[in-house]
């Protein structure tokens, strides 16, 4: 599986080329406003762009939003929930309990309201959520910045077993040790103008 990307380009990114290969994890940094966000969603089909993008070889233009998600999923900062009743997110919560357990999320979080679930809770559940589709790819947009230590090393190890199972990860980080420990190859975007960062560049 690789995804490919050639001379994306839309208002505020530079057109970009890279590539993400099956299993791969790559980290990509930058200041607040250069366009992180932006390449994720433009990655995901969400926003206008132009230039090419494919799955393994099959153009995304090939397929609906939708069905592109379903292989490219993309966890915002800040997950959408157009319910209040968590278990109309998931197709099996029974199957997934034993993951969210290990998210250290409490048994019974399913039988909460959405509303009253915190900032962390929310955003563990989403990354289930999203894992729950089985993508080959997944755009993560800081998805550990609410939680703590603890709840952060868990949701890197359970991305970690994910990746070694082929999924691909683009993890957006403001932590310059959690990119270290993710990624084996690192981005670094700046007024919408990406570039691969050197092993130095890292230091």
């Amino acid at each position: 599986m690789t995804l490919s990307v050639d001379a994306l380009s839309r208002p505020g990114l530079e057109p970009l080329s890279f590539s993400l290969a099956a299993g791969e994890s790559v980290a990509l940094s930058g200041p607040s406003g250069a366009g992180k966000s932006l390449l994720l969603r433009a990655l995901a089909d969400l926003d206008p762009c132009v230039g090419d993008v494919t799955l393994d070889g099959k153009d995304r233009r090939a397929m609906s939003g939708p069905d592109w998600r379903r292989l490219v999923g993309y966890l915002p900062a800040e997950p959408g929930w157009w319910s209040d009743r968590l278990e109309d997110h998931f197709q099996n919560w029974d199957a997934l309990a034993p993951l969210a357990g290990r998210l250290h999320l409490k048994a019974g979080v399913d039988d909460r309201p959405v509303p009253q679930l915190s900032t962390g809770e929310r955003q563990r559940l989403a990354l289930l959520r999203a894992i729950e589709r089985k993508p080959k790819v997944l755009l993560l947009d800081e998805p550990t910045g609410p939680l703590d230590e603890e709840a952060t090393a868990a949701v890197e190890t359970l991305l970690k077993e994910q990746q070694n199972h082929g999924l691909a990860l683009l993890w957006v980080t403001h932590d310059r040790r959690q990119a270290e420990r993710v990624a084996t190859r690192r981005f670094w975007i700046d007024r919408g103008r990406l570039r691969e960062a050197l092993q130095e560049d890292a230091q």
